[in-house]
């Protein structure tokens, strides 16, 4: 998206279609909140406010600019006070502000050369409102190449919130050609439960018109959305048993672990009078088992699947999942590609790419905008994931990036090369997403070359460095963060009762697969309980919840990925969450 400190050239061809037809788009301007400054301090004002607003202060930003973006106030630079303004407001959350900002930019400045992100923003103020009439009616002035991945995702973000069903017809009517409209009605209809049999018409026409997967958009047979007394749990998981080698034990440990916390979990949940049945599947190293397992009969009857593991298999159970329309949970991937597109299938872990985004907007809160970041990954697959939604995140909340670099960790002289050069002095921070051994040491030698006397930027990090046995904690504690997406506090009262737990049940201390078991049954148990089987509808608007071992879970907005994700950093040697 065009900087808000960087105007394209006017787009005078839009002129004609610029105001709006909706009510809300015909207010009456913003009043200035202050009265209009001297000519002679405008140009100081407007400076000191768009520098307010670069580096995130943004109440201040808004009293500076907005008395600027007044017609009174005859300013050469009104128009652009006037968007700024309302980037400020929106920042804020001011939501009806940053309306009456916009509508007076589209009155009193129709020529604006800025006008692409005028109306992206005011797509998203809109929608905030629940205006939804207005808001794809802005995104459709658009020009056909501006923004156009920018504007699809935010339908995609903001349409599954809609909830009245007169909503959804009324939309489609006016806008029968919009492909994301109707595949979020499609998923409205056939994830939240909300399809009867008077839809199947309409519904066979989306599927038809907009090349739909048929298989996906099919009802599913018996009733899901009824609650239950109690429910059938498969657990589809390579546990090898045909291999009783003390290597395979070993390797397979964590299989094991997981599967033990689950069985934990589903004892505490049948002490709350919420039975669970576990079914077991041994799955095997190799896709060819997991086909004979999904061949089996009783697995269609199921209200819930765990598993698998491996990347190969989590593709073929995502997809029995949704031709079957049962939820599948995968226990341990980072991967958000897998549950893209599908409504039935569900991490249990953050993506990569959300805890990019977490991480951007902690790093533009924390040390705000007005400087370049510089972003460092490793060339893995979750790292590159992470890195591209990091740099997207930023660069949305106005950030800028003095160096974006990838190197191949594996490769000393690669990692070298990356650390080399960089304005470190002039940085707002560093983020590294590499958690790779040879990283940090390298990161915190070009971190101490900083000029004598410059402060050193903040860094930002995987949380696997604070087990990096070439670093000790008294390096990883002068102003680093963690990501630490699996944080939980061992003298918390709900660990130590769940390893007491486990230790009776295991004669051992739990690892952390054995938490995440834990916890994942327990989280979606008690989901299946209060929602039923087709729970994907309510969890989408149910808050954050607290973690009986983790931060949380948090599915809101629709995420089909964990939302929470912590930042931590360490404090007198121990970790504390600072977001």
């Amino acid at each position: 998206m065009t900087s808000i400190l960087t105007l394209p050239k006017p787009l005078g061809w839009l002129v004609a279609g610029l105001l709006l037809a909706s009510p809300v788009l015909a207010q009456t301007p913003a009043k200035p909140r202050t009265s209009t400054p001297p000519v002679a301090d405008a140009a100081l004002r407007y400076r000191n406010g768009k520098s307010q607003l670069d580096q995130g202060n943004y109440a201040v930003a808004l009293q500076q600019l907005e008395p600027l973006a007044q017609p009174t106030a005859r300013f050469a630079r009104a128009a652009d006070a006037a968007y700024l303004s309302a980037v400020a407001a929106a920042r804020l959350k001011e939501w009806p502000e940053a309306e009456q900002l916009l509508n007076l930019l589209r009155t009193e400045y129709p020529s604006y050369s800025n006008l692409p992100d005028a109306l992206f923003l005011q797509g998203q103020v809109s929608f905030e409102q629940e205006d939804f009439d207005t808001a794809l009616k802005a995104l459709t002035l658009l020009p056909p190449d501006k923004l156009t991945s920018e504007r699809e995702a935010m339908k995609t973000i903001y349409l599954p919130r809609i909830r009245e069903r007169n909503t959804w017809l009324r939309l489609l009517r006016r806008y029968p050609d919009d492909a994301t409209l109707a595949r979020a009605y499609a998923d409205h209809l056939i994830a939240g439960g909300a399809y009867t049999d008077a839809d199947r018409p309409q519904l066979d026409d989306i599927i038809a018109r907009f090349s739909l997967d048929r298989a996906r958009y099919t009802p599913r047979p018996r009733a899901v959305a009824a609650k239950k007394t109690s429910y059938n749990v498969a657990v589809l998981l390579p546990f090898e048993l045909s291999d009783p080698s003390w290597q395979n034990l070993r390797k397979n440990q964590f299989v094991t672990d997981l599967y033990a916390g689950l069985r934990l979990a589903q004892d505490s949940l049948q002490r709350a009078g919420r039975p669970i049945q576990l079914f077991a599947y041994d799955t095997g190293a190799d896709t060819l088992t997991l086909k004979q397992v999904l061949a089996l009969p009783e697995l269609a009857g199921m209200d819930l699947l765990i598993g698998p593991v491996y990347k190969s298999g989590a593709k073929l159970l995502s997809r029995y999942a949704r031709d079957h329309q049962i939820v599948c949970i995968n226990p341990l991937s980072q991967d958000g590609a897998l549950v893209l597109d599908n409504p039935w299938h569900y991490l249990f872990a953050p993506s990569a790419a959300t805890q990019g985004r977490v991480a951007a907007e902690f790093a533009a809160n924390a040390f705000g905008v007005g400087r370049p970041a510089i972003l460092l990954n490793e060339d893995g697959y979750d790292d590159v994931a992470f890195a591209t939604s990091y740099k997207a995140a930023y660069e949305a909340l106005g950030g800028k990036f003095s160096a974006v670099r990838h190197f191949n960790a594996e490769v000393d002289a690669e990692v070298t090369t990356a650390f080399t050069g960089l304005d470190l002095a002039g940085a707002s921070h560093v983020m590294v997403a590499s958690d790779n051994r040879h990283t940090g040491p390298v990161a915190l030698a070009a971190l101490r070359t900083t000029t004598p006397g410059s402060p050193r930027p903040p860094l930002v990090c995987p949380s696997a460095w604070l087990e990096n046995p070439r670093l000790d904690l008294g390096q990883l504690s002068a102003n680093i963060y963690f990501i630490q997406s699996k944080y939980f506090d061992e003298t918390a009262p709900g660990f130590r009762r769940f390893r007491q737990l486990y230790l009776l049940s295991q004669h051992l201390p739990p690892s952390v697969y054995a938490n995440q078991g834990f916890e994942l049954l327990l989280y979606f148990g008690n989901t299946l309980f209060q929602y039923g089987p087709a729970f994907q509808s309510a969890l989408a608007s149910v808050p954050p919840v607290p973690g009986a071992i983790f931060e949380g879970q948090s599915y809101v907005g629709g995420a089909h990925d964990n939302q929470v994700v912590p930042i931590v950093k360490l404090n007198n040697l121990e970790l504390q969450v600072v977001r």
